[in-house]
């Protein structure tokens, strides 16, 4: 019975020490960032403390990119899988990015993409998007980048009427196809129970503002311009071409991304992207630990 008893203790140990597991605090960055966190894919990375480290600098930035990623036969799904579970959308399991005649989504023409988040009219939106390189022979079409969590902060500091309203004001976004009509109610910035940043939404083309009163209609668009504003200046976007190889995991709930615009003429661009949740690179990051003994 002692002998037990001292197994279940070290168990509720071991337990214990996981799950306090602390993912590491966010840095908050901007244009001046030149660190892309790069990580190579080697072969059983997903094992090795790479994987870990690579874990953890997402948990500061947002993001992360691993280089020389297989490009054949939808890795995408494979690489997705061996972190956690790919989150099926209406878009697929997987979605291909590259223009294609009458297009659902701007992501399929060559036109340039504002900063914003992907699915803000999802419940609950995806968390994490995969994005893999197959192919890029035109000039253009760089991948664009935003800390929306340090945007929050800075028009909390500077605009805090405009951060109010925003925080405070849900509003609707849609998306609209041939067979799907989705909805989802929720602020631009969202807040956690204690007050802390959560989640940005923005996607100017899928939002309606729900009838207010005129004051704080007024309020609201002024702050709904003034944070468009910061995310597309030059101060908080980070701009940078992927090779084929490349895939960029990024938090959806914290980041913006978007594109420069390109000439299809020039060659192909294609990416394939998919989506994962939280509880996938929080096991994987608790995993880890608990293996590599840190």
């Amino acid at each position: 019975m002692k002998v037990l008893k001292k197994i279940n203790l070290n168990i509720l140990k071991e337990f214990t020490k996981v799950s306090n597991t602390k993912y590491t605090n966010k840095i908050q960055w901007n244009s001046s960032l030149k660190n892309l966190n790069n990580f190579k894919y080697e072969k059983d990375f997903f094992e090795k403390k790479t994987m870990l480290e690579a874990l953890q600098s997402f948990y500061k930035y947002g993001f992360v990119i691993f280089k020389n990623v297989p490009i054949k036969n939808n890795f995408i799904v494979n690489f997705a899988n061996s972190i956690g579970s790919v989150r099926r959308t209406n878009f697929g399991e997987f979605f291909n990015v590259k223009s294609k005649p009458n297009p659902n989504d701007l992501a399929y023409t060559s036109l340039p993409l504002a900063p914003h988040t992907d699915n803000p009219y999802r419940n609950p939106v995806p968390c994490i998007q995969l994005l893999h390189c197959i192919e890029n022979e035109v000039t253009g079409g760089l991948s664009t980048l935003v800390d929306g969590y340090n945007v929050s902060e800075n028009l909390k500091q500077n605009y805090p009427d405009y951060y109010n309203i925003l925080t405070e004001t849900k509003v609707r976004f849609q998306f609209i196809d041939r067979s799907v009509i989705l909805e989802n109610w929720s602020e631009m910035i969202e807040l956690d129970q204690n007050g802390n940043f959560k989640q940005v939404r923005f996607s100017p083309r899928l939002d309606f503002v729900p009838l207010i009163d005129k004051e704080k209609l007024e309020l609201f668009y002024s702050a709904r311009k003034k944070i468009s504003e910061l995310y597309n200046s030059d101060k908080f976007r980070i701009e940078f071409k992927l090779i084929p190889g490349d895939l960029i995991m990024m938090d959806n709930h914290r980041l913006l991304h978007g594109r420069t615009r390109y000439d299809a003429n020039e060659g192909n661009r294609f990416l394939q992207g998919c989506y994962i949740d939280y509880d996938s690179t929080e096991g994987k990051l608790k995993h880890l630990k608990r293996e590599l003994n840190i």
